[in-house]
């Protein structure tokens, strides 16, 4: 059977569309976490750009937006490369998937955390202070861990439209799951057989980190209790 020979390099897609997922996920944490601290920061100069931020990626498609962050660093780079003399550069297409996932949906994180940081009592972080504790041992002691369970929902949320929009990285050249699909079906004229392959392995990833954030779901409610003064 001559489409079984192409099963390796189905799972070398599926593989690399992990790594995507999973590198562009911290990315987005780290983005939506400072976006929702200058958000409530209170401070014009940080809250501002952070909502113009915000405000421009949720109102445009992934689609566009992958396309317009791709070429934009890659001409950007490229003008500077050429003042330079230092002759034309390529961005790697792995890395540019992951910027580009990253800053989309740090966007959206960032909602997820604001939302997460207005749904704690004020009085916790006041009792904190006056058990003698610091801002920072404040917040990893007492904030983060109701952050983390207030804001469980939507990040698995993001977290499952993310790993859904990885396909979005084969336009610009990455051998992810999608492309590696399509390979295989122009090769054994098998095209949707791959496909659907394709799709039962996103639903599969799907499955399990929906299993995986239930479970972090439920060892979050002790955390809190744990948190909690």
């Amino acid at each position: 059977m001559q489409w079984l020979e192409y099963l390796p390099l189905i799972a070398k897609g599926a593989l690399s569309t992990v790594e995507l997922a999973l590198i562009a996920l911290v990315l987005a944490l780290s983005l939506g976490l400072i976006s929702a601290l200058a958000k409530l920061s209170g401070k014009p100069w940080l809250s501002f750009p952070a909502q113009c931020y915000t405000t421009l990626i949720r109102g445009v498609p992934d689609l566009a937006l992958m396309l317009l962050l791709f070429y934009t660093i890659q001409i950007g780079i490229n003008q500077v490369t050429d003042k330079l003399a230092l002759g034309r550069f390529d961005i790697d297409p792995f890395a540019a998937g992951v910027i580009t996932l990253g800053f989309i949906y740090g966007a959206y994180f960032a909602e997820t955390f604001r939302g997460a940081f207005l749904a704690i009592d004020k009085g916790q972080a006041e009792a904190a202070s006056a058990y003698g504790l610091s801002s920072r041992q404040t917040f990893q002691k007492v904030l983060l861990p109701q952050l983390i369970r207030f804001a469980l929902p939507g990040i698995s949320n993001n977290w499952q439209v993310l790993v859904k929009a990885t396909a979005l990285v084969s336009i610009i050249g990455l051998s992810d799951l999608v492309m590696a699909a399509q390979e295989a079906g122009r090769s054994t004229h098998h095209t949707l057989m791959f496909m659907m392959i394709a799709g039962g392995v996103y639903f599969c990833l799907s499955g399990f980190s929906s299993l995986l954030l239930y479970w972090v779901k439920n060892r979050s409610a002790g955390w809190v209790r744990e948190a909690e003064l």
